[in-house]
């Protein structure tokens, strides 16, 4: 009972057309040997047993199968019976691996053949054993092309949710870089004044940036892991406090957060700061953001020239700080994100050596799309 109430819609309809089909026209098929009950009953037996041909192939195999060949052997007239032999062949070939539904088949064949030698309707050798093999073959391909199929698309399926899974991990592994690497990196700088002053006061003040620097790291650590979480929508009242999104409109915050960790920030913002799609607004406040991150930690002379550029279909951006001339240059993760960022968006970015410093472009389209 259980069994049956598991039943697709599906199967239930095929197998009540099959049975309808078999018997109705039993009473006109023209054969040696007259249709009696125990003929009625091999034959609705054979239709009926492709009941379970989805959840239990084999079991339906055997059901028809040995009710096909009892009919067969007892001369009842050839018809839609042999219908249901080639659905079980095919829910058979189509549901269990190549190997043992290839042996079920030949078994099945081999059941089949004896009734072309006795059958009176039969056309004899070998055009009878040509036909008996069609119904067992032609269903068997169909099935095995369509299980390949179905294999090929199910395994595109989990691909793609696996590269959509990799590519969130990427992303995340990108923002938490950018946020959890900018604010350590303030810290720590901050942290080396204090370890370097003898004046108390100054010391004190650069543990007041280490402070702020700290609380604002985290905050917008919270900000993004909350953004990014599993049904984490936008401005929800029950969720945390979030801090403003990341953007260029926080550039003046960024910028006075570096040159409290004590380098020297030159800010030139070109054209007439607008509105961008918010995937921009992000990509190019983060770029800037692991720019000067990136001169907080390894810039020569503690300097960085910073310009933004508003262009009518892009924003360009550019960062420049002093480098030594036999300083080695190794693209590490963060230039790796900055570029997957701004080609994800449309946009490119070149980052090296340029004369005496080294130097950051990014072009990202205003119009652009995450």
């Amino acid at each position: 009972m259980r069994e049956i109430a598991k039943l697709r819609l599906v199967d239930v309809g095929v197998t009540a057309v099959l049975t309808a089909l078999v018997l109705l026209t039993l009473p006109f098929l023209d054969g040696s040997t007259a249709v009696d009950p125990r003929g009625y009953a091999l034959a609705a037996a054979a239709a009926l047993g492709t009941l379970v041909r989805t959840r239990r192939p084999v079991a339906a195999l055997v059901v028809v199968v040995a009710a096909t060949a009892a009919y067969l052997l007892l001369a009842y007239p050839y018809g839609p019976v042999m219908l249901c032999l080639a659905v079980a062949v095919y829910s058979l070939a189509r549901r269990r691996p190549l190997r043992p539904a290839l042996l079920y088949a030949t078994a099945t064949l081999g059941l089949l053949v004896p009734h072309v030698f006795t059958h009176p309707d039969g056309v004899g050798m070998p055009g009878g054993l040509v036909v008996a093999s069609a119904f067992v073959a032609v269903p068997f391909s169909a099935g095995v092309a369509r299980r390949v199929w179905h294999e090929a698309r199910e395994a595109e399926r989990r691909a793609e949710r696996q590269q959509a899974r990799d590519d969130e991990r990427l992303q995340l592994a990108h923002e938490v870089h950018d946020v959890v690497g900018h604010g350590l990196s303030a810290i720590q700088m901050q942290a080396d004044i204090a370890l370097h002053l003898g004046r108390p006061d100054d010391a004190t003040a650069a543990l007041e940036a280490i402070s702020r620097a700290a609380d604002e790291g985290l905050t917008e650590l919270r900000t993004t892991l909350a953004a990014i979480r599993p049904g984490a929508t936008s401005g929800s009242a029950s969720g945390p406090a979030r801090a403003p999104t990341a953007g260029l409109a926080n550039l003046p915050v960024l910028v006075e957060r570096v040159r409290s960790a004590g380098v020297a920030v030159d800010l030139t913002v070109r054209g007439t700061p607008r509105h961008l799609p918010d995937a921009v607004d992000l990509a190019a406040y983060r770029v800037l953001q692991e720019c000067l991150t990136n001169v907080v930690r390894h810039g020569s002379g503690a300097a960085a020239v910073v310009e933004v550029a508003y262009e009518p279909d892009r924003v360009r951006l550019a960062v420049r700080n002093p480098r030594a001339a036999d300083e080695a240059v190794v693209a590490g993760f963060g230039i790796t994100g900055m570029r997957r960022r701004a080609e994800s968006l449309g946009g490119h970015l070149e980052a090296g050596p340029a004369d005496e410093s080294f130097e950051v472009r990014a072009v990202l389209p205003a119009g652009g799309g995450a």
